[in-house]
């Protein structure tokens, strides 16, 4: 299963309004089509990730996580304003099926072809999420509450790459996330390190030699490495860099 919350917005304006409200192009997505899409701060600062699927013209559904669904419902419903359209909750179960490439929304969270199904049976074999979190870590994806917050940058966590329209109109945030885009690069970046010893806690800092350049956000026991982690990564650290996390061992495998 993948947990998450699940908002409604339908009606004539439903199209205009979310194309208004998100970071990406959602008014050309077809009926049954999906894209990754976010709520930002009018200083490009992270409110919520989200997955909008276009289920016909003027009826859109947005998975976003579990603890996003109540204040991602509450922000669209206050700057709605004369907009035409409804904004609710909805009750779906959803499955993440993995190596399935269609018959369903599209997931590029694990590095291969994986799908949600709402509603469908669960697996009969499921994968242990263990194996989930490392390949989402291989994969350079990150996470609501591990690589997301509100003190991140979408550039920062390639969010740009992959929910982002440079090429629509006006949202809240677009200036700030257009500049960095156009004129310069984030301060740090996502990489994938191998670990040696044990799992850090959570925001431990990356070291290259005295200096803390990063801070690691997610591990994984992994069979090859012994752990794999994600962490953000200050931009200016040299390729093959001598990192390490306390007295262990840090090695870029990105």
């Amino acid at each position: 299963m993948r947990p998450r919350a699940f908002v409604r917005v339908a009606g004539p304006d439903a199209a205009d309004y979310l194309q208004r409200m998100v970071s990406n192009d959602v008014a050309a997505l077809p009926p049954g089509g999906s894209c990754e899409a976010l709520l930002l701060t009018a200083k490009g600062r992270l409110i919520a990730p989200l997955v909008v699927w276009r289920r016909g013209a003027d009826d859109f559904l947005l998975l976003t996580e579990p603890d996003l669904g109540d204040p991602v419902r509450a922000l669209l419903t206050r700057m709605r304003f004369a907009a035409r359209c409804e904004i609710e909750p909805e009750r779906h179960a959803s499955v993440l099926e993995l190596g399935r490439a269609g018959g369903g929304i599209p997931n590029a969270d694990y590095g291969v072809p994986a799908v949600e199904v709402l509603d469908g049976d669960p697996p009969a074999a499921p994968i242990a999420d263990a194996e989930l979190e490392r390949l989402r870590i291989l994969a350079r994806a990150p996470r609501w509450g591990r690589e997301l917050d509100e003190r991140v940058l979408p550039a920062e966590a390639g969010l740009d790459q992959r929910a982002i329209s440079f090429t629509k109109g006006c949202y809240p945030g677009q200036e700030p996330i257009a500049r960095l885009h156009y004129r310069g690069h984030p301060h740090r970046a996502l990489r994938v390190l191998a670990l040696a010893g044990e799992p850090p806690p959570y925001d431990a800092e990356v070291l290259h030699g005295d200096r803390v350049v990063g801070r690691v956000t997610s591990t994984a026991p992994d069979p090859e490495h012994g752990l794999v982690a994600l962490a953000y990564v200050r931009m200016d650290v040299p390729d093959g860099a001598e990192l390490r996390v306390g007295v262990a061992a840090a090695r870029p495998l990105d």
